[in-house]
């Protein structure tokens, strides 16, 4: 926790690539995937809590009917229930996203 580097489950969002409706669907849940691990970076531990900042963001920055929204506040297993067979667990196929933030962050992230 806490820290320039967000770890993405590769695996999952080629899931949703494979099953995505429009290049809208699955950026904006990409969207949402990044937001919510970037709230955890930031030292966010609460589940809840974290889905809760994120679902307000998304909505005040992209508005309430958009498609990221509705995954913000709504159960992902749920609304994509394929994603549930997506590979993963094994720590094979994650995305590192090391150094983002970086001019921002430089005062208390090194």
């Amino acid at each position: 926790m806490t820290g320039n580097l967000i770890v993405m489950n590769e695996g999952l969002v080629e899931t949703m690539r494979a099953h995505a409706r429009s290049p809208l669907e699955l950026n904006s849940f990409v969207y949402v995937i990044l937001a919510h691990e970037y709230l955890h970076a930031l030292g966010y531990l609460d589940e809840r809590a974290v889905r809760e900042v994120t679902a307000f963001v998304t909505r005040s920055a992209l508005g309430p009917d958009h498609v990221a929204t509705k995954m913000a506040e709504g159960n992902l297993w749920q609304m994509f229930p394929f994603l549930a067979y997506s590979p993963g667990g094994d720590g094979r196929r994650l995305k590192v996203v090391t150094r983002f933030d970086l001019a921002t962050t430089e005062r208390y992230i090194r």
